[in-house]
């Protein structure tokens, strides 16, 4: 990844967090905290990874993204909307009651979602099945989701780790985001998942421990991904909740509420701070 590439994709990560915190904040609801900790990988799934077009958001062929922890719809809804998929000023009507853009994603009301998630630990099952169809097919899909380290503490979760290894789906990339804290506290005290990275090997999986909101980590993760062969792979990002915006970061209250016009402000303030840093030539 060159210098110019790597500003880019940092810069659409800061991008897709001020998405994240207009449409919570529009919204009066929401769940900033783990989608901003998911804003790098985000950023280079749909502006370096994924094989997709905006103009045709159902061709056949296109790669999938499955956001299995789909209460952080508004990072997706922020990369989506960034990429070209509907317009960046929607972003504002999030759960609005005429909106497209609701809690959690829909398929079929959103341009660009592959798969309506909400109910923790059904995603990564939807998402093999995709992997398996594609293998079926002879089809060359690559098929992306992205966990909770608190969604992992669901059962269905490690049914479907199980499939992926049975019918060695080297065309599925699990995201597991790291960042330590769920909606009742931190995961330690919640329901540890402890060892992950152990269970996933256990599972049969490639595996990578990666710091997921660095950019250089990433590409090392999709490049293994991409050399991996005949078993499924994993990575575990080591995040922080919150990430870009000083107040939020490593705050469990943050899981599951929208700032208030101050701290919209501040939040916003911080951002801009931070675009301007990368865009500065």
């Amino acid at each position: 990844m060159t210098i110019e590439e790597k500003r880019r994709l940092a810069s659409y990560a800061v991008k897709i967090r001020m998405g994240i915190i207009e449409g919570t904040h529009s919204a009066k609801a929401g769940h900033p905290g783990g989608s901003l900790s998911s804003a790098e990988l985000f950023s280079y799934l749909y502006f370096k990874e994924m094989r997709i077009n905006p103009e045709n958001p159902k061709d056949e062929n296109r790669d999938r993204f499955v956001l299995s922890k789909g209460h952080c719809a508004p990072g997706l809804y922020s990369a989506l909307a960034h990429r070209g998929f509907f317009p960046v000023e929607d972003l504002k009507t999030l759960r609005h009651i005429d909106s497209y853009l609701q809690g959690h994603p829909n398929m079929n009301t959103v341009p660009g979602v592959d798969m309506s998630t909400g109910s923790l630990g059904q995603g990564i099952s939807a998402a093999v099945g995709m992997a398996e169809g594609a293998k079926y097919l002879g089809k060359d899909i690559n098929v992306y989701t992205l966990l909770g380290d608190g969604e992992i503490e669901e059962g269905q979760v490690w049914e479907a780790m199980m499939f992926a290894n049975q019918y060695k789906l080297d065309n599925l990339c699990v995201f597991i985001d790291s960042n330590g804290l769920q909606i009742d506290g931190t995961c330690d005290e919640v329901m540890s998942a402890e060892p992950i990275d152990e269970k996933l090997r256990a599972f049969g999986f490639e595996v990578m421990v990666i710091d997921g909101n660095n950019l250089d980590e990433l590409e090392k993760a999709f490049e293994k991904f991409h050399s991996t062969s005949g078993k499924p792979f994993g990575c575990i990002m080591k995040t922080v909740k919150g990430k870009g915006v000083s107040y939020m970061e490593n705050a469990v209250d943050w899981h599951g509420k929208a700032p208030n016009d101050e701290e919209y402000e501040i939040a916003m303030a911080e951002l801009k701070a931070q675009l301007a840093e990368l865009e500065e030539v």
